[in-house]
C-alpha cells in the first residue's frame, strides 16, 4: 500500500502585498496610525505596528474626513468626522462593486488587505477546467464571494450575522451579480459545515476566514484556538475529488502563518498538492513600506 501523500509545505513564507487601486490607498503610515483613502474619503485608523515616522506632515493628516478613536485594546471605539459623510458610498475592486461604511469596529465593511487573496481566488476560479462550487465561511459583506461568482463559480456564502448577509446581498445587486448562483446562508459556520458533511455535500474550493471570537445566531460560541482544528477537519471532508483550493485566513495576534500552514498540511494529508503560508500586507501608495495585517495558509491542488 502506498503511503498517503502529504501536501508539500512551502519552506519559506509568502508576503501577499496589496497596493493602491482606484478606490483604495494607504497614503501614509506611522506613529501607530494609517492614513487611507476609501473612495472620496480620507480616513485615519489606529495601527500599532506602524512604529516608524510618517512621511507626510501633520497638516496632511489633519485633512482626514474621518478619524477612529480606539477605546481599548480591541476594535471598539468611535469615529470623529470633519463633515457629514454618507452612510454608504460605492467602491469597486476590478468589476466587483460594494459599499463602504463607517462601522463601529474601526473597519469600513471590508478589509483592503484581502485584495491580494481576491486576485488569487479570481485567477484560481477562472483557471479551472470545470465549473467550481465554492464555500465561503464567515463571509461577512461578501466581496470574496462576489469575486468568485464573477469568475464563474457557484458560491455558498455563510455568515452568522443577518445584517452582514443583508449587506452582502446589497453588494451583489451593486455588482450586477444578483442573478448568479449564490446561496446566502445566515447560520453558525460550524453547524452548517457539520450538516453539509452529513449530507455528503462537496465543494471544489473553500474560503475560511474565522474571527478570533464570535457568537452564532443561536448563541453558539466560537473560539479560534479551541475550535479551528475541528472546523478545518470538517471542511476538508467537504472537498470533492476535483477540489482546487482551501484558503485559511486569521487575524489573531497569537498565531502565525507557519502555524496555520502546519495545521493545514496535517489536515490535508492524503491530498497531495501544496500549502503556501505567510501574511497579507498593505503597502503604502508611494514607497516600499508596508504593514502585515493577517496571516494565511493556502492549499492548492497544483
Amino acid at each position: 500500500m502506498k503511503p498517503a501523500r502529504k501536501p508539500e509545505l512551502a519552506p519559506a513564507p509568502l508576503v501577499m502585498r496589496t497596493g493602491a487601486w482606484d478606490d483604495y490607498a494607504m497614503i501614509d503610515s506611522g506613529h501607530g496610525r494609517k492614513l487611507e483613502r476609501y473612495g472620496p474619503y480620507r480616513v485615519v485608523r489606529p495601527e500599532p505596528q506602524c512604529l516608524w515616522a510618517p512621511r507626510l506632515d501633520e497638516a496632511a493628516w489633519s485633512m482626514a474626513d474621518a478619524v477612529f478613536d480606539p477605546a481599548g485594546d480591541e476594535d471598539e471605539g468611535r469615529w470623529r468626522f470633519s463633515g457629514r459623510p454618507k452612510e454608504t458610498w460605492p467602491l469597486a475592486w476590478r468589476g466587483v462593486k460594494f459599499s463602504g461604511r463607517f462601522t463601529a469596529f474601526r473597519h469600513l465593511a471590508f478589509f483592503p488587505e484581502q485584495a491580494a487573496n481576491w486576485a488569487w481566488l479570481d485567477q484560481a476560479v477562472r483557471a479551472s477546467a470545470a465549473p467550481m462550487r465554492v464555500l465561503n465561511l464567515f463571509g461577512y459583506t461578501g466581496v470574496a464571494s462576489l469575486v468568485c461568482a464573477s469568475a464563474g463559480a457557484a458560491v455558498t456564502h455563510v455568515d452568522a450575522s443577518k445584517k452582514a448577509i443583508g449587506w452582502a446581498r446589497e453588494n451583489a445587486e451593486l455588482s450586477g451579480l444578483a442573478d448568479r448562483p449564490i446561496r446566502w446562508i445566515c447560520e453558525d459556520a460550524r453547524r452548517y459545515v457539520q450538516r453539509e458533511a452529513r449530507r455528503g455535500s462537496t465543494y471544489e474550493g473553500i474560503i475560511l476566514d474565522p474571527p478570533k471570537y464570535g457568537r452564532g445566531p443561536g448563541g453558539e460560541v466560537w473560539r479560534l484556538f479551541e475550535d479551528l482544528p475541528e472546523l478545518l477537519r470538517l471542511c476538508v471532508e467537504l472537498l470533492s475529488g476535483e477540489a482546487r483550493f482551501l484558503v485559511l485566513n486569521a487575524y489573531a495576534e497569537r498565531i502565525s502563518g507557519l502555524s496555520l500552514g502546519a495545521l493545514l498540511t496535517e489536515a490535508m494529508a492524503g491530498r497531495g498538492g501544496r500549502v503556501d503560508w505567510g501574511e497579507l500586507a498593505l503597502m503604502e501608495e508611494a514607497g516600499e513600506r508596508g504593514v502585515g495585517l493577517s496571516f494565511f495558509a493556502r492549499w492548492s491542488a497544483e
